[in-house]
């Protein structure tokens, strides 16, 4: 059995409804065979990280980065996972109120110094999601679990 980790930010009622649905996504009943564990960013470990056979993350867009806490996560595993997580799968999901590019940037530029591999084009949200921002959220739960 394959195993999906997500690792994510929710501190506000949006990126609860965002986590939610890529949750919904990566566990609907269509995917077989892989387990779904979530952490949020703070109590995530290199262990979990080292257990995944694929990630997604989510996080707020502050102040045009990613949240501290995905910050923190990303420092955690950075070497202690840098060498056994080499073509990891990943996605990513961003909120922000209107900016969301400062976020995507940085963790596709520390996802890709790990080697990971991005299995589909992040999700950004800026303000209240629409019904085909919550859609994206449940098609990149489901493509990434889809795709261990």
């Amino acid at each position: 059995m394959s195993r999906l980790l997500i690792v994510h930010h929710t501190v506000s009622p949006v990126t609860h409804e965002l986590f939610g649905q890529v949750l919904k996504g990566a566990t609907t009943d269509e995917i077989e065979d892989v387990e779904v564990v979530t952490e949020p960013a703070l109590g995530a470990t290199a262990a979990d990280l080292l257990a995944a056979d694929g990630l997604i993350m989510g996080t707020t867009a502050n102040i045009g980065y990613m949240s501290g806490a995905l910050k923190h996560f990303l420092d955690t595993v950075y070497y202690p996972c840098l060498a056994e997580t080499r073509r990891l799968p990943y996605g990513l999901y961003v909120h922000g109120d209107n900016d969301t590019t400062g976020a995507v940037r940085a963790v596709e530029s520390i996802a890709a110094s790990l080697g990971w591999e991005r299995a589909v084009k992040p999700v950004t949200v800026t303000g209240r999601p629409g019904k085909a921002d919550l859609e994206a959220c449940w098609d990149l739960g489901a493509t990434v679990a889809a795709g261990l």
